[in-house]
């Protein structure tokens, strides 16, 4: 019987200390005068919180020879030391579990594949639990303790109740997998949308970084959305906010899973691209790499095939810069692969379709690994162990 892990809370007694530790978290090292400043708080609340997270050991304070004291407070920078506490993050997907053991700033130590045969949850759980058991004596080794656990899904997900609410690709409908998770491991668990996992991640430990609004488009099996407006994830009432994989941009399209005609993802989706190229070049193509290949080749169904794509996520992208005015969107994703493919397209089909300054919209391509996924769900675990009962808080 393997020990339960160390449970262990946040020194955090009010929300401004997790504001606070947030903003060194993503943005630091920062002196405690420039963390006032981007927490817009007071410099002596600042002080305050500063020193219980410094002798808890979540905060070190760096020493700066030429820093100077400002206002008889210290002017030397503080920062989050990673190495304090370890979290775990597993990406759940139709063939495989993803799952990494991340510090406290979310930098991979481990990483760990395990292939599924099954996705009922029945099936997934002990695998799961063994991968889990797995990272929890990597962390052993290292002797720090792992504070919590995310488990990234595609779909509804209800993340403050743990439950899974409907994943077409798992086929899972109200699984309570939060619950049925902590159980199995001992762990505090977070289940959470996968994108909005991949945009949490990208908010505090990447390219979203001290953007106020910004928008992730991942482009792979599924066109997804996470939103990030006013420095708060949205997920909306029902937990689907963003879902531009599913707005219309041709009524008289391809037939899409959901019921409608023409949505971004029944063209750019992988399954849609590979559909398409096999009506139109009458090619056996069953994964991507091969329809890649073949578009490389010049083969003009294929690579019409992925034109077609582009223009579809160009105006999809379009829709999320008018309604929103983001300051970025970073499209991301395993179709990236393709990306060369149809960039030319997307960039056209969204200049076309952005009204006004919404063209000034700054739209990045970011190659993640499948890691990130699962880094993402890590993501969540932090956010979820600094800010407990606040599951998107503002930055």
């Amino acid at each position: 019987m393997r020990p339960t892990p160390r449970v262990e809370t946040f020194p955090a007694n009010t929300p401004a200390v997790s504001q606070i530790f947030t903003t060194v978290l993503s943005q630091g090292p920062l002196t405690r005068l420039e963390v006032a400043r981007r927490a817009g708080l007071s410099p002596a609340a600042v002080t305050k919180a500063v020193r219980p997270l410094i002798d808890a050991g979540y905060l070190v304070e760096d020493a700066a020879e030429e820093a100077r004291p400002a206002l008889g407070r210290p002017a030397n920078p503080v920062r989050v030391d990673g190495g304090r506490a370890l979290f775990i993050g597993v990406k759940v997907t139709g063939g495989e579990l993803i799952g990494v053991l991340t510090d406290l700033c979310c930098r991979i130590r481990v990483a760990r594949h395990v292939p599924l045969t099954d996705r009922t949850t029945e099936a997934v759980l002990p695998h799961l639990t063994e991968l889990v058991h797995q990272l929890l004596a990597e962390a052993e080794d290292l002797g720090t303790p792992v504070l919590g656990l995310g488990v990234a899904v595609s779909g509804d997900v209800d993340r403050a109740e743990g439950v899974v609410r409907y994943s077409p690709f798992l086929d899972w409908r109200d699984v309570p997998f939060a619950e049925l998770a902590a159980m199995t491991t001992g762990l505090p668990v977070t289940v959470e949308n996968d994108v909005r996992a991949l945009t949490v991640a990208e908010q505090w430990f990447g390219a979203g970084v001290g953007l106020s609004d910004f928008a992730v488009v991942t482009v792979g099996t599924g066109i997804g959305c996470g939103l990030v407006v006013h420095g708060r994830v949205i997920e909306g009432a029902h937990g689907v906010a963003g879902e531009i994989g599913h707005v219309t941009v041709d009524p008289a399209g391809p037939p899409c899973h959901c019921g409608n005609r023409g949505c971004v993802e029944a063209i750019a989706g992988e399954a849609a691209i590979l559909r398409r190229i096999r009506e139109t070049t009458g090619a056996d193509v069953t994964d991507t790499a091969q329809a890649v290949e073949l578009a490389h080749r010049g083969a003009a169904g294929a690579r019409e095939a992925y034109a077609r794509a582009g223009e579809a996520i160009g105006r999809g992208i379009a829709t999320v810069a008018n309604l929103l005015g983001p300051e970025r969107v970073i499209i991301s994703g395993e179709g990236l692969a393709a990306y060369d493919l149809f960039a030319e397209q997307i960039r056209g089909a969204f200049a076309a379709a952005a009204f006004g300054s919404a063209a000034q919209c700054d739209v990045q391509t970011r190659p993640l690994p499948f890691e990130e996924w699962a880094r993402g769900a890590a993501a969540t675990a932090i956010q979820s162990f600094i800010t407990p009962d606040d599951p998107h808080p503002s930055r």
